[in-house]
Order: C-alpha cells, then sequence, then structure tokens
C-alpha cells in the first residue's frame, strides 16, 4: 500500500481559538502541536505541513500542577563563557507571558524546516483579544 500524498491545493487549513484560563500547560500544548502538526486529519503524512492555524489566549493565566511554579526551570545561554542563565516559570510568566506557551508546543514539534514551519501557524496572546478575527476562527475546547 502506497503513501498517501495529498495535493497542497486539497489542504484546508481551519482557524482555530483555543482560552488557556486555568488549563494545565503540558495537556494543553500536547493537544496544540498534534493540531500544528494535522495528526488530526485523515490526509496526515509526517513529511508535509497539513495542519491547521491555532491562536492561544489568556496565557498568562495558564496553570500548572505542584510546585513547578518555583521548581520548573528555564535555560538560556549568552554565548559567554559562563554565560548560562537559570529563570523560574514564575519568572519566565512575569517577564514573557505568552513564552511557557511557547516553549512548550516548540518543544513536542519536529526539530527540522516542517517543524519551524508549523510553528509559524500558532499565534499565542496574554490577554483575550486577538487581532485574527477577519479568519473566522472556531473555538477549541481542550
Amino acid at each position: 500500500m502506497k503513501t498517501y500524498l495529498a495535493p497542497i491545493s486539497e489542504i484546508e487549513r481551519k482557524w482555530y481559538v483555543v482560552n488557556a484560563e486555568d488549563k494545565i500547560l503540558g495537556r494543553l500544548a500536547t493537544e496544540i502541536a498534534s493540531r500544528l502538526r494535522g495528526k488530526h486529519k485523515p490526509t496526515f503524512s509526517p513529511f508535509m505541513d497539513n495542519g491547521d492555524f491555532i491562536i492561544v489566549t489568556n496565557a498568562d493565566k495558564i496553570s500548572l500542577s505542584g510546585t513547578k511554579w518555583d521548581d520548573k526551570k528555564y535555560y538560556r545561554h549568552t554565548g559567554y563563557m559562563g554565560g548560562i542563565k537559570e529563570s523560574s516559570a514564575k519568572e519566565l510568566l512575569e517577564k514573557h507571558p505568552t513564552a511557557l506557551v511557547f516553549k512548550a508546543v516548540k518543544g513536542m514539534l519536529p526539530k527540522n524546516k516542517i517543524g519551524r514551519a508549523q510553528l509559524k501557524k500558532l499565534k499565542i496572546y496574554a490577554g483575550a483579544e486577538h487581532p485574527h478575527a477577519a479568519q473566522q476562527p472556531e473555538k477549541l475546547e481542550i
């Protein structure tokens, strides 16, 4: 049996809006990553980008279970010797409210050209408002 190859002209990309208020970060990110890849569609193929657009609102009201607000660490490097920087999830949420959702979803996507293209279809906003009303997004319950 051959692998089905959907023509690019037949790929339908829908827009969905997700309210992240009081949602657990990991459970939300797995569903978003799956939708961005298109794994919910019968035409899924791992070498093509046929996923949907996802708009995440209220990213600043996301929740973590247990003591992860203080225990979960995010690392970055300045490029200088000894330049590793560490911040907790609480500090990251205060500085960049959308970064928690972005980093969680990015880690669940492929690390190649397709993954980078899929990540561009993710739009994250700290508040309840978003500028994508013209695309007529459907509400997605997660």
